[in-house]
């Protein structure tokens, strides 16, 4: 008898090893029945679903971008996964990972505080309303659908967020090169690169807050690539670090506000959300550290053509003019930008000679710069 167990026991675990690998997924917790006649919960661990968050993971490392903006339309489009429960998952992962990046600039020194104050009096209530608001639009596939819907337009958002941010920064750099070159010109000292004062704008700011909660609670994007733009387009003065830093910090709070509303009225998967973390944790650490010679440029292109075709495949544009989207945006994306680079973010006429052996410095010490953006999704 307790032979025949044995060889019934390895079969089963035989059995369960061949569908590990083929479907990859592990369920734990499958004896039918507990103590006293009741049964043991099912824990479900899908591998695949853990590979995703891995690959994410590294492009938030890499990066900086990605984050919500991409996990949760590949857990929808590629999982099959109903869009209330990828929202929610993958926010209650995601207030297990904000705090990582917020603790490095925190030590650093590198958060407006006050400024973190007015965002998050607007964003926590914001997110935790923005839940609601999701719940109030009905049930089963209606809410489903609107889900997909605000999802699409807050994918797109984030695209136009990610240029504007690029944008912005070839501005920057070429009037801090303006200025370094009319010096060297002149013979004059070379502008000092302090900072000025950041004055806070509570009203401002505080609607930033309520705005980016929103989008937050209701799709799970924005608490970075959204609200940061917003940030950079209100206080130009804030320096990279002290940007990063502050929008790191805010979306703690924000990001554990909406996962609160998700786990309350949403739909959390434990699963789902521990399969994503055991991806996600691991692929953030590894992007990080290679981050610094991988080739970041070519990497948030690839994911901004990924964004845009995952936010126009959930708003319903159909395969072939999707396909037809995507090749003129490959082709018409380069020429515009370089255009935009070489005019100084269309502040003046190209480039067409080469600048004098006195600005050589001034133009490697701008090229230096890190183009690098940490946004948190």
């Amino acid at each position: 008898m307790a032979k025949h167990s044995r060889t019934q026991t390895r079969r089963s675990l035989r059995r369960d090893t061949f569908l590990i690998i083929l479907t990859g997924k592990v369920k734990i917790g499958s004896t039918p029945w507990g103590p006293l006649g009741k049964a043991w919960p099912v824990f479900h661990f899908d591998g695949f679903v853990a590979l995703a968050g891995l690959i994410v993971g590294f492009t938030v490392g890499l990066t900086g971008m990605g984050g919500g903006a991409l996990m949760t339309p590949i857990l929808v489009l590629l999982f099959k996964v109903q869009p209330l429960a990828a929202v929610s998952s993958d926010l209650v992962a995601a207030f297990v990972m904000k705090p990582v990046g917020g603790a490095v600039h925190l030590r650093r020194g590198t958060v407006n505080r006050k400024l973190v104050g007015w965002l998050v009096a607007g964003s926590v209530p914001s997110a935790f309303a923005g839940v609601l608001v999701l719940r109030s639009l009905g049930n089963g596939q209606q809410v489903e659908n609107h889900i997909k819907t605000a999802l699409g337009i807050a994918l797109l958002l984030a695209v136009g967020t990610m240029i504007a941010r690029a944008f912005i920064n070839v501005r920057r750099r070429d009037e801090k090169y303006a200025a370094f070159g009319r010096a060297a010109v002149s013979g004059r000292e070379a502008p000092a690169q302090h900072a000025p004062a950041v004055v806070i704008r509570p009203l401002p700011t505080l609607l930033i807050g309520v705005a980016g909660g929103l989008v937050v609670g209701m799709t799970s994007v924005g608490s970075g690539s959204l609200i940061i733009v917003m940030l950079l387009l209100l206080y130009p003065q804030l320096r990279a670090a002290e940007l990063v830093g502050t929008d790191l910090i805010q979306a703690v709070p924000l990001v554990g506000s909406a996962a609160l509303g998700h786990l309350l009225f949403g739909d959390f998967h434990l699963d789902l959300t521990t399969s994503l973390l055991v991806g996600c944790l691991p692929g953030v650490y590894i992007g990080a550290r290679v981050s610094a010679w991988a080739p970041g440029k070519v990497i948030r292109r690839a994911l901004a053509l990924v964004l845009t075709a995952s936010g126009l495949k959930l708003l319903g544009v159909g395969t072939g003019q999707l396909l037809a989207i995507l090749g003129v945006a490959s082709v018409v994306g380069p020429l515009a930008w370089r255009s935009v680079r070489s005019t100084g973010g269309l502040r003046h006429a190209p480039q067409a000679v080469p600048a004098p052996a006195t600005l050589q410095p001034v133009q490697e010490t701008v090229a230096r710069e890190p183009e690098r953006v940490e946004l948190s999704s």
